[in-house]
């Protein structure tokens, strides 16, 4: 804890504050005993670990400067302790007197124990203290240096594995870690320096040793799988490696004119010379059929963990990660090693698939060796289904075995039964109309079997089944009520956490994918209940709970309030950010909020009640503006009048706070909502909001830099402007002329020449091209209203006034035909609607009625600017004639023919 504490100090004092850290603590190690060397080097690890996560160029620097100092020292140190240790070794296996304590080998102990922490500094001296080769194209030369070191180190400790695991088990297990350490060093160093270890001094003894481990190994290292397993990570570093393979990067000229892509290309020919000369197809084959016929069988402990814990078996093989247990690994090397040398492979593995069918018919009911070759030739297909598909007929490998396999209902064939089930959902993209009907009904009996692992690998595989873009809704309809019943029953018989989660995936992927839902709503209100209530404290489960009932709300359409019982508690507690899990449901609690705003057909009592909830998220920050967004929206359209009267302050406070605080992406969500608030609430709203409409105006009058986003806020705020002084126009004049605008304007540098509402209309002359044709046609209405004006300015605008209303006129307006608006008016708002009425959801339809009633369609601007003419031309007489005449005619050509006039 002390080396912990020191660490964390240094990360922040180091080097300003803390200077002499490094050099205090290699000066106490040469006269420093084994104890105390032993704690300096956790020091210094410990402090490394710490400073190598620092990722700033300036502390990078710092951590290559530490290498240059510590790199030899350390070095040496490891050198002449692994002499020590081996030594050691080599006395207690000779010694077999049977009182030989293991007190008197407490400094041998310590030895391995500061030798193990000086490992971790070499190599994250080595990995952090050099920038990686791939970017530099330089060589590390501590790479060759250690490499082949740490090799020869791993083999002379190996002997020891079995000799010391009687006599001496703390030793033995310190073998254990070395060996495993270094592997794990190794691997570690040729993905950062992969161009300096493909050196064939390094990669070929290292690769070499991996692969006759993994072929061939001694008897007793069969059992020290940690240790296979690092042999077998390290194979598929370097099989996967692209910095080994042919570059398709452009070329990089450096100075000299040689192309770096030209000295990876050369480095990287290299390394497949030296992997070409390792990996002959004998090899390869043979590396191919070991691990199939040896580490995909499953073990004698195997079948019995599988026997005694179904569940956990199918986590353990099927969802950890890869490199915890032996055979995942092998099945990870063996489709790295398979996408390499496909059309090698692919009939190896076709005729290891063929031997064991051959050899294990479909009525056997023994678990044989030809039953476990079986289940791993099916593992072995299943993987690698894109490039064997070209060697193997799906429908005849269904038809002819996989499909009588399942007719064998023996409990020993839930061996072959699982790999079943896991080749379904593997070969999911290859199996064709005329079979998906047969494999859809093999999944759900295989989600009806014995076994939960069966049942839970037939989950996952449905679930892709599900999901895949050539699903048949068709072929599975009928299906549905068994499936259901079938997830309903397995989520109430697994108890681990993994298992839940992927029933209730698959049961959410159903939600989204098929139709009828309905039908079978009751079930389903009944099981999220019960899972709600049984995962308390199961975050994770939660949030999938929280995506299968939006899901589901937006299965049910209109009817979903017929699960608000079950529903609203549970989105009550996602929304309380005061809750305990609030960080982990907050986004899927507002996700669902919205999906159920959106989806009732009329506005209840208990939604209105969460709108005060939104603020209170909002008030603690904008991460999940955009959803907070639709949800505004929703009560505006869906909660109107009621939900206004019953939030007003609210409303205000949200609105305030998002404007001015947001970003311009931020700002471009929000308008439309102000202006959807504005359109249906035009008296009411404006003075509601007075303070964010104040900051609109700041940022009409405001520069925009020719900065795209900030053009699109400014035009969108200019039509909010417009449409208050066309549908409030008592109240834009009342907010133009307060003190406290001017006050603001003045706070944020604004300069206004005329008064606020001609600088306005300026914006609007200038932004016109930057909208959308409603905007338009509002910002024409706003600057006919302008001509109503007795002052002497507007005609000095009157031409810019008149050309924008013209062009306006003439280029059309987006108003809705009559035929929609008589489809969203009149009868057809009633929930007994005929054509596509109902098949929008309610806010949609809201949306649509709300858009016909905008008096910005309805309203002729024609009309208007005609009127409003006649009466500019009344309140400034010949002044108002002097500024007609001097509009170039053909511009007042286009005027008479968009007014119609004669």
């Amino acid at each position: 804890m002390l080396a912990v504490l020191i660490s964390k100090i240094a990360r922040f004092d180091y080097p300003r504050e803390w200077p002499e850290l490094f050099s205090f603590l290699a000066q106490q190690l040469p006269s420093a005993d084994v104890l105390t060397s032993h704690r300096i080097f956790m020091i210094l690890f410990r402090t490394l670990k710490e400073l190598s996560t620092k990722r700033l160029t300036a502390d990078q620097r710092n951590f290559a400067e530490i290498s240059s100092h510590l790199y030899k020292y350390c070095w040496h140190i490891w050198q002449s302790d692994l002499q020590t240790i081996s030594h050691g070794f080599s006395i207690i296996t000779q010694s077999y007197n049977s009182n030989d304590k293991e007190e008197r080998h407490d400094d041998l102990y310590l030895t391995c124990e500061r030798w193990l922490f000086c490992l971790k500094i070499i190599c994250q001296l080595v990995i952090s203290g050099f920038q990686s080769d791939a970017k530099c194209i330089q060589e590390i030369r501590p790479v060759k240096e250690v490499s082949p070191v740490l090799l020869n180190a791993a083999q002379s400790f190996l002997p020891y594995y079995t000799s010391l695991q009687n006599r001496h088990p703390k030793f033995w297990e310190f073998i254990k870690r070395a060996c495993t350490k270094l592997m794990k060093v190794l691997v570690a160093i040729q993905q950062r320096h992969p161009y300096s270890f493909g050196d064939i001094c390094v990669l070929q003894p290292v690769l070499n040793f991996c692969l006759n481990k993994i072929t061939d190994p001694e008897p007793d290292i069969l059992s020290f799988e940690q240790f296979l397993i690092k042999c077998m990570v390290m194979a598929k570093s370097v099989f996967e490696c692209k910095e080994y393979k042919p570059s398709v990067t452009g070329r990089v000229m450096d100075e000299n004119g040689v192309t770096l892509e030209q000295m990876k290309k050369n480095i990287s020919n290299a390394v497949a010379g030296v992997l070409t000369r390792l990996l002959p197809n004998e090899r390869i084959v043979l590396l191919c059929n070991v691990l199939i016929r040896r580490y995909f069988v499953l073990t004698t402990s195997d079948l019995e963990e599988w026997y005694e814990n179904p569940e956990v078996f199918h986590h353990e093989q099927d969802m950890v990660q890869w490199t915890e247990k032996l055979r995942p690994c092998a099945e990870a090397l063996y489709i790295v090693l398979f996408e390499n040398h496909s059309q090698l492979l692919a009939p190896i593995v076709v005729s290891i698939l063929q031997e064991a069918m051959n050899g294990c018919p479909t009525s056997t009911t023994e678990i044989t060796p030809g039953l476990l070759l079986k289940d791993a030739a099916y593992g072995a297909a299943a993987y690698v289904y894109y490039d064997l598909s070209n060697y193997l007929s799906f429908r005849d490998w269904f038809n002819g075995a996989l499909s009588l396999e399942l007719s064998n209902d023996h409990p020993n064939m839930r061996i072959i039964h699982r790999k079943v089930a896991l080749i379904l959902g593997q070969w999911v993209s290859e199996i064709k109309d005329d079979t998906k009907r047969a494999v859809y009904c093999a999944l759900i009996r295989l989600l009806q079997d014995k076994d939960l692992s069966v049942r839970l690998a037939a989950c996952r595989s449905l679930c892709l089944h599900v999901e895949d873009a050539n699903f048949s809704e068709r072929d599975f309809s009928d299906l549905l009520p068994v499936c259901w019943d079938s997830c309903f029953k397995l989520v109430k018989e697994v108890q681990e956490f993994d298992s839940k989660v992927q029933v209730l995936n698959l049961i959410s992927v159903l939600l989204g994918h098929v139709n009828e839902v309905i039908p079978y709503a009751s079930n389903l209100m009944q099981f999220f209940q019960l899972v709600w209530e049984e995962s308390s404290g199961e975050s994770l489960l939660w949030i999938q709970l929280l995506i299968a009932l939006r899901n589901f709300v937006i299965a049910l359409g209109y009817q979903s309030p017929s699960c608000y019982s079950m529903l609203l508690p549970i989105l009550q507690k996602g929304i309380d950010i005061n809750g305990p899990d609030e960080l982990n449901l907050l986004e899927d609690s507002m996700l669902l909020w919205e999906a159920t705003l959106s989806h009732v057909p009329a506005m209840v009592p208990q939604l209105l009640a969460y709108f005060p909830c939104l603020l209170e998220i909002l008030e603690r920050n904008f991460d999940h503006l955009q959803v907070a967004v639709d949800i505004i929206e929703d009560y505006i359209i869906l909660g109107g009048r009621e939900f206004l009267s019953m939030h007003s302050s609210s409303v205000a406070k949200l609105l305030d706070l998002i404007v001015g605080n947001v970003n311009d992406r931020g700002l471009l969500s929000i308008l439309p909502i102000i202006d959807i608030l504005i359109l249906c609430f035009p008296m009411e709203v404006p003075p509601l909001i007075s303070s964010t409409l104040q900051k609109l105006v700041v940022i009409c009058l405001s520069g925009d830099d020719g900065d795209p986003f900030k053009t699109a806020v400014k035009a969108s705020s200019a039509a909010i402007i417009a449409r208050i002084l066309v549908m409030n126009t008592n109240y834009l004049a009342q907010l133009t002329s307060e003190p406290s605008l001017s006050s603001v304007l003045q706070q944020t540098g604004v300069a206004i020449e005329d008064n606020i509402l001609l600088s306005l209309v300026d914006v609007w002359l200038d932004k016109v091209d930057n909208v959308s044709l409603p905007h338009k046609k509002a910002f024409g209405l706003a600057l006919s209203i302008i001509l109503t004006l007795r002052l002497p300015q507007v005609l000095d605008k009157l031409d810019q006034i008149l050309s924008v209303c013209t062009s306006v006129i003439l280029g059309g307006t987006d108003d809705l035909t009559e035929e929609e608006s008589r489809n969203c008016s009149g009868d057809n708002m009633s929930y007994g609607r005929s054509h596509d009425e109902d098949l929008l959801p309610s806010k949609e339809l809201r949306r649509r009625q709300i858009k016909v009633s905008d008096p910005i369609n309805r309203l002729s601007l024609e009309n208007s600017v005609r009127d409003n003419l006649q009466t500019c031309a009344a309140l400034h007489g010949e002044s108002f004639n002097s500024a007609i005449a001097k509009i170039h005619p053909a511009a007042f050509a286009q005027l008479k023919q968009a007014l119609k006039m004669p």
